[in-house]
């Protein structure tokens, strides 16, 4: 599987190059989102622009690494879903639960608010 990995000061892109993520890719894209857990940036924005089609049950795979990540108190921002990609997401009840935005931009953004809410919650905690 392809995907462009763009590396910033607090979050990682990772966007497939890919029109179409199958099944048999699902293994190795689960890899790929595992290895960011432990390192020093865990935050990902997952950019699906240039996908057209995905499988249901890496879907399910995704739905459930983005959980894993909030769980483990990092980001996990999408963005770029198409119509048929969201739908799909719609009909297995999973959009509430997940964070999605329109543009990568966005995604940017929401990663960013995360980090400060965390730094916040950290200093609450602390006094």
């Amino acid at each position: 599987m392809n995907v462009k990995l763009d590396t910033k000061e607090k979050f990682t892109v990772i966007t497939p190059e890919e029109a179409e993520i199958t099944a048999n890719m699902t293994v190795e894209l689960q890899q790929l989102l595992d290895s960011f857990k432990i390192k020093d940036i865990p935050h990902l924005v997952f950019n699906f622009d240039q996908v057209k089609k995905i499988d249901e049950a890496t879907l399910q795979m995704i739905v459930k690494q983005q959980q894993e990540f909030y769980n483990d108190n990092n980001s996990f921002v999408i963005c770029g879903l198409n119509e048929s990609i969201t739908k799909t997401l719609d009909e297995k009840d999973c959009l509430d639960v997940m964070n999605i935005t329109p543009t990568e931009s966005e995604a940017w953004d929401i990663v960013q608010m995360e980090e400060i809410e965390r730094e916040l919650m950290r200093d609450f905690d602390n006094n």
